[in-house]
């Protein structure tokens, strides 16, 4: 049997990414390095085929995933929008993308307002984690971004993060070739304690 016929086959009937090391538990007659060169070879042949899928290298894993100038016509079918996230929100997971492990106080203190509600709106999309809690009086919650970040963001790791220097780059454009920022919603600010009581409705 194809090798890359066989990791195809997991990979499609996977719901979330698959890590090399995964797919070598599962397929323990074969090598690691015949697994890897299989992987390769799949990756190849749907670039080279030019087709509707591909296979992405995301949250640490392999995920078959639609080309980007497809999504017109993939939501037609699925008749699903794309998950839209507040300006609050977008905030709040780039602090915590960029200077986790962060408790909830770093970064309230870092946008100025209560953040309870949207990180209780992101811990139940699943975006971001508690890591654990930190080692001062009180002992506050720590939080950390998720495999399904990476997943949702197209991100192979963290280390795929744009820099603060690339994201600034973007800002830098001619005044003519700016367009006007689309009005977004805010997340309501819910005071909650700072526990696992986070998942509770």
């Amino acid at each position: 049997m194809s090798l890359p016929a066989i990791i195809e086959s997991i990979i499609f009937a996977a719901e979330s990414a698959v890590s090399l090391d995964r797919l070598c538990d599962m397929l323990s007659e074969f090598e690691r390095d015949d697994i890897r060169v299989a992987l390769a070879e799949l990756a190849g042949s749907h670039e080279g085929r030019n087709g509707g899928v591909h296979l992405a290298e995301v949250a640490g894993g392999w995920q078959f995933r639609t080309r980007p100038e497809f999504h017109q016509y993939v939501v037609r079918h699925v008749k699903t929008k794309a998950s839209r996230f507040s300006q609050s929100s977008l905030e709040t997971l780039a602090i915590v993308a960029y200077r986790q492990p962060i408790t909830r106080a770093e970064v309230e203190h870092l946008r100025g307002v209560d953040c309870g509600g949207v990180l209780k709106s992101l811990l139940e999309k699943r975006l971001v984690r508690i890591l654990g809690k930190k080692d001062i009086p009180g002992r506050p919650l720590i939080y950390g971004t998720s495999k399904e970040f990476l997943e949702v963001f197209g991100l192979k790791d963290l280390k795929s993060l744009p820099t603060l220097r690339e994201i600034q780059s973007l800002a830098d454009v001619p005044q003519f070739e700016r367009q006007e920022e689309l009005p977004l919603g805010q997340d309501e600010g819910v005071s909650e304690e700072d526990s696992l009581s986070l998942f509770e409705e």
